[in-house]
């Protein structure tokens, strides 16, 4: 295929920083940012696929309103503009290698105006950026230093919280999609010149305690108090759910997703495991190859396509935990 050079924000190859420059520049593929379903990004897939998955799919879909909405307002406590959001979401999409997907939000941010072209305003997109690279494709390394880095550019609790979200769902998104791509036998295809290495996660976190305030019950609204109520409940949510519910949307969401998918179906089966772990370490490398021992050893494409999604959702959870909290 023919590349195409452009300045800018005209590739999707996202640079960190601001250009004000008045000419009109084309993202790679313009027409990407137009489509109607903004998690599946169009994929034309069998109905009953979509209907076996339409549980967490429903959550996931309103999760990419919430995250990017066409209006993004930013005050004292929420200072993330729609700029900022997309263009951590293209870091992510980036460090995944999920073409598609890049695409996707390489178009929807290339008409946004940047940041000012300060030396703060440079640093805070840098530090951003930098952050989200390292927590989407090399999480062993967040650590104290990285979590303090956010709050030394100006990122207010509301913000942390929103921006690993952002990290979270756009590496689950990315994966999912990879899993719908190879189920179709279209490849995962990433920018030339620029190969993603492997993601690592460090060990099973045992004791965990939160580095972010938690919500005070006394200043709570009635939709935290629901949340903080309705997810301690839940296992997986239990430790995260009193920094997560100060955006209890977000978090109600999320535990949507994990209620449809976290449903005691598992399979002891070595194909079925070593396809999640190639999908949690390289999502990019994830093709039609890994369906077909599963089809061979009887798992039917539905149920694959669920645990292969759990799976995802597990790594976006297990980053959560490493930005949000420490273990000790």
């Amino acid at each position: 295929m023919e590349q195409r050079r452009f300045s800018g924000k005209g590739h999707w190859y996202h640079e960190t920083q601001s250009n004000h420059s008045q000419t009109d520049v084309l993202p790679l593929v313009p027409e990407a940012a137009n489509v109607d379903d903004r998690f599946l990004l169009d994929l034309a897939l069998p109905e009953e696929i979509i209907a076996a998955c339409s549980g967490w799919l429903a959550p996931a879909r309103t999760l990419c309103h919430l995250l990017f909405p066409l209006d993004t307002p930013v005050n004292r406590l929420h200072t993330l503009s729609a700029y900022d959001r997309l263009s951590t979401a293209l870091t992510v999409a980036q460090a995944c290698g999920v073409q598609r997907l890049c695409n996707h939000y390489a178009a929807l941010l290339a008409p946004l105006p940047g940041p000012d072209s300060s030396r703060e305003s440079n640093r805070r997109l840098a530090q951003i950026t930098q952050y989200a690279r390292q927590l989407a494709s090399s999480p062993d390394v967040i650590d104290d230093k990285a979590q303090h880095q956010l709050d030394e550019v100006g990122l207010t609790t509301y913000d942390i919280v929103l921006i690993n979200q952002i990290i979270g769902f756009i590496g689950f998104q990315a994966r999912v999609v990879a899993v719908f791509q190879a189920l179709l036998g279209h490849p995962v295809r990433w920018l030339p010149g620029h190969p993603i290495q492997p993601h690592t996660l460090p060990g099973i976190i045992n004791t965990w305690t939160p580095v972010l305030p938690v919500v005070e019950l006394r200043y709570a609204s009635a939709h935290q108090l629901e949340a903080l109520s309705r997810w301690q409940a839940v296992p997986a949510l239990q430790a995260l759910t009193p920094v997560l519910c100060h955006e209890p949307k977000l978090l109600d969401q999320a535990g949507e997703i994990l209620l449809s998918l976290d449903d005691g179906d598992d399979v002891a089966l070595p194909a079925l495991f070593t396809a999640m772990d190639l999908l949690r370490r390289s999502p990019d490398r994830f093709s039609a190859a890994q369906f077909t021992p599963l089809a061979e050893a009887g798992l039917p494409s539905a149920r694959a396509i669920k645990l292969l999604t759990r799976s995802a959702f597990y790594g976006w959870l297990d980053r959560l935990r490493l930005a949000l909290g420490k273990q000790e």
